[in-house]
């Protein structure tokens, strides 16, 4: 049987809408241990103008439940090993003190997004009692910790029991209709069934439309369930970028798989740090070095949407005890004036929107490839032009093809430049430029 062309029409799998509110958003990690010095949900409350001033949409709280005392970790231990998916943490206040600050980031346009932690709980977690048969178990039959990691504290469910999957469901469901959350970052996304999200997503958009995010990454999370997955390849990349141990064309394959292999309305994380990489791997200075600033311009100006971990904005002077108290040491510093500068050039251009409401990044070739990355972002009526120096190099440099020429502003509205085929540009080492049009 012949088929018509109708047959093979496109059709796409991804069936998840993005919100008009997340245009143009940016991402904030609250760590309610340490934000403040109070070290509760008063603490954030009393720090949400600062968030709301610095260009933030959207507050992730870190997992709020108590925490388990049977292997604990430290004398406070990982918020990650949960004891009770339907409490909070006395640590860091009551229900009363959570209302109060979802309804107080509301008033200030606020997203709120709490951690999730379906992938295990805490050893002492009642439903170890009450429904041993919904955790795995090791070839001895005993209750496992993730296999190959050192969770020592914590032991993995099994998302083959429907009854875990009916009791996961109503404690997400709980604390959007009693607590009015605006959705869920969830831990290791990737070592739960994708079905099992699909499944919750369906179940709490009947109370309300919710925001997503996935630590993982994996396009197909995207196809129901998800608004926004990391981009740890990106993270990856641009670490070793900054010590020498890749070339540029990796940062270059990373967009080429964003364009070619992802949906364009899949929002992608890019971030400097996070509270894994902080604890872990060391601060963003640690980090980065001298490529720092390059590496947030990227995240905020380049295609995705950028988080800010807490402290970043203040230089994020020290790595965050995981298991302990450890406020942050909140100051004036040059990192949080680059990012209130930089989201406010994110919110006023159209083409810097997230995922399908913003432009496709476009390579500029340039006469330095190996050290120099450069792309416009444009439309009919806008264009933004980025060149920056990925080395430790003053590149004398130029460009190829049309699309960067043309009138241009600084991006904080020192100079004027007009582009054409004979323009040089001297880069600094790790230098960046914006040029607006």
């Amino acid at each position: 049987m012949k088929k018509t062309p109708a047959n093979f029409a496109p059709q796409s799998l991804y069936t998840v809408k993005q919100p008009e509110w997340s245009s143009h958003a940016v991402i904030y990690q609250v760590n309610t241990r340490q934000f403040s010095t109070s070290g509760d949900f008063k603490g954030v409350i009393a720090g949400l103008s600062h968030l709301k001033a610095l260009g933030v949409d959207i507050v992730w709280l870190m997992p709020i439940h108590p925490i388990g005392n049977k292997h604990r970790k430290g004398e406070l231990g990982s918020p990650y090993a949960v004891k009770d998916y339907f409490a909070i943490n006395p640590e860091f206040g009551n229900e009363d003190d959570l209302k109060a600050l979802v309804e107080e980031a509301h008033k200030l346009s606020l997203k709120v997004i709490i951690d999730w932690v379906p992938n295990h709980s805490a050893w002492d977690n009642p439903l170890v009692e009450s429904n041993p048969h919904w955790y795995a178990k090791d070839y001895k039959g005993d209750f496992r910790p993730s296999p190959w990691w050192d969770w020592s504290d914590i032991i993995e469910f099994d998302y083959r029991q429907a009854g875990l999957r009916e009791y996961m469901i109503e404690a997400l469901g709980y604390w959007v209709e009693n607590f009015d959350i605006d959705g869920y970052r969830c831990d290791v996304a990737g070592y739960v069934p994708n079905d099992f999200w699909c499944q919750a997503k369906e179940a709490l958009e009947q109370i309300k439309p919710v925001f997503m995010l996935a630590e993982w990454e994996n396009r197909d999370l995207h196809e129901k369930a998800f608004n926004m997955t990391y981009a740890w390849s990106w993270n990856e990349t641009m670490h070793d970028l900054a010590y020498g141990r890749c070339h540029l064309d990796r940062l270059r394959k990373y967009y080429s798989w964003n364009e070619r292999s992802w949906p364009h309305n899949a929002y992608r994380m890019t971030f400097v740090s996070n509270h894994d990489k902080n604890a872990w791997d060391g601060t963003q200075h640690e980090q980065f070095g001298d490529a720092l600033e390059a590496a947030i311009v990227l995240s905020v100006i380049g295609e995705g949407m950028p988080l800010i971990h807490n402290g970043q904005e203040a230089g994020e002077s020290k790595r965050l005890a995981f298991f302990e108290r450890d406020p942050i040491e909140w100051q004036a510093h040059p990192i949080g004036d680059l990012y209130r500068a930089l989201i406010t050039l994110k919110k006023s251009k159209r083409v810097l929107g997230n995922g399908e409401f913003g432009a496709r990044m476009i390579q500029v070739p340039n006469t330095a490839m190996d050290k120099i990355f450069s792309f416009v972002r444009h439309n009919g009526q806008e264009k933004v032009f980025v060149i920056i120096n990925f080395s430790s190099e003053r590149v004398d440099v130029s460009f190829n093809e049309p699309l960067f020429e043309g009138h241009f502003f600084d991006w904080q509205g020192n100079d004027e430049v007009v582009f054409d085929n004979t323009s040089v540009r001297a880069i600094l080492p790790w230098q960046y430029e914006i040029w607006v049009g």
